[in-house]
């Protein structure tokens, strides 16, 4: 397992975004990047393509804005097949207002489907039961209120709304890739578990 020294947060992305002169959301970065690394395996290159050209450079203007953007991605990558699954959406944290929280929730909503709604119906289908129910609900978290007061009540609600976005972007990461992560009790026959494919 592969242990990241510093766990990049919200604010240090978001300065890099800043620097690029762009007022865009990680949040809905980040919610597109769970989708794609779940859907599309997406590189490192194509990763740094994908947000270079959201922010409007062709590559990032230094070596460690690029080691940022790509610490990223290697960073969702790493705790979506973790075993302990302790994936956290890069969100907003204490140190911002109840609403920006929530503003930033429904950002990484609407990335996250944006990517899934792009899939074929096909492929849609044979999802299970509770991966669809848990998208089907996630599209309605992305109209979520975000004008909010900073009080418990509200905070408990957006805990469990982010907590309901985690565990869908661990679900859809999950059956996209059987039996990666390693998780000690699989549901179902894990004999036919594929040991993780070396790229």
């Amino acid at each position: 397992m592969s242990i990241i020294n510093e766990q990049l947060d919200f604010s240090t992305v978001a300065n890099v975004f800043l620097a690029h002169g762009s007022l865009q959301s990680p949040a809905f970065f980040d919610g597109r990047l769970c989708a794609e690394l779940a859907l599309h395996d997406l590189s490192a290159e194509r990763w740094l393509e994908e947000v270079s050209l959201a922010l409007n450079v062709e590559q990032p203007d230094s070596r460690e804005d690029a080691d940022i953007l790509l610490g990223w991605r290697r960073q969702t990558l790493d705790a979506l097949a973790a075993a302990e699954l302790n994936f956290e959406p890069l969100l907003p944290d204490e140190l911002f207002s109840l609403a920006e929280r929530a503003q930033g929730l429904k950002e990484w909503t609407q990335g996250f489907t944006e990517v899934v709604n792009e899939v074929d119906g096909e492929t849609y289908e044979r999802w299970s039961p509770p991966l669809r129910e848990a998208l089907e609900d996630l599209g309605q978290l992305a109209a979520i209120e975000v004008d909010i007061a900073d009080d418990a009540e509200n905070e408990n609600d957006l805990f469990a709304l982010t907590e309901h976005a985690r565990m869908a972007a661990m679900l859809l990461y999950t059956e996209q890739h059987p039996g990666q992560p390693q998780v000690e009790q699989v549901e179902g026959g894990g004999d036919d578990e594929t040991p993780p494919q070396t790229h």
